[in-house]
This record gives structure tokens, sequence and C-alpha cells, in this order.
């Protein structure tokens, strides 16, 4: 059953509920009374039994949208992380970059920027190691940013 004619049937089985639960409040010993009581919750049950299968086959759909959403939202993840990480930037040259574009540099600040200009020139990038312009983990935040044309 589409899920809006499943939709359809629970105003029926609340509708049946409240009438079960108005005429449970009434003591009433009148024959009457409970007769269409019986058949009340008799309806209501038989309207249940019949919702059922329905309500599980919508619950079931809704946790394979669940999963399929979750596995989308998890390679949509992936795929971002995956954009950024190949985001390629231009190599920084030792031998030319400007103070400013040294300072784009992660963990370089003004003053390795100017020993770094001061340095020149390199031969190499690993130059940054062997003249002690920076550490081994100043190097390492750069090494891969950076060139020695």
């Amino acid at each position: 059953m589409p899920l809006p004619r499943m939709f359809a049937v629970l105003p029926f089985l609340l509708a049946s509920a409240l009438v079960i639960a108005g005429s449970a409040g009434c003591n009433s010993n009148d024959p009457d009374q409970r007769a269409r009581d019986e058949r009340t919750r008799d309806e209501v049950a038989k309207a249940t039994e019949r919702a059922k299968p329905e309500l599980q086959e919508a619950g079931r759909k809704l946790g394979e949208a669940a999963h399929d959403a979750a596995d989308q939202a998890r390679a949509a993840a992936q795929g971002v992380q995956e954009g950024w990480n190949n985001l390629q930037h231009p190599l920084v040259d030792l031998n030319s970059a400007s103070e400013t574009e040294l300072l784009d540099l992660p963990g370089i600040n003004r003053p390795a920027a100017r020993r770094i200009i001061a340095g020149r020139p390199y031969r190499d990038k690993h130059d940054l190691l062997d003249k002690n312009i920076l550490s081994g983990p100043g190097y390492q935040r750069i090494r891969d940013q950076v060139t020695a044309k």
C-alpha cells in the first residue's frame, strides 16, 4: 500500500481508539452500551490487524531509505575530503617568493619568512634544514608546498 494511503488509515485508528477510551470511562451497566463497546473494540482490533503489515512495510522502507541516505552522505563527505586534499596550489618558489607569499605558508611567521629570503639562493628545498633556516617540524609543515627553482 502506498504511504499516503497507509496514513489515511491512521486517523480511523486514532478515532476508534478515542471512541474506546471515551466509552471505557463510562461505567454503565447498560447491555446495549456493552455491546456497542465490544463492537467498537472488535472493529478497531480488525482495522489494526489489517493496517499492521502495511505499517511494518512502511517502517522497513523508511529504514532502507535512511540507510541509503546515510551511505550517500558518507560518499559526499568523502568526495569533499578528496576534493579538498586534491586541491593543487602552485608551489611556492623559495628563491623568488615574496615575503607575503611565504607568510601564506603554514607555520611561517614574519621572522621565518625573512630568514628564508636572507638564505637565498637554494639549490633544493631541503636547504632550509641544511642552512638551519627552519626546524624539522617547521620544514615538515611546508615541504609539500615549496620548491627551489
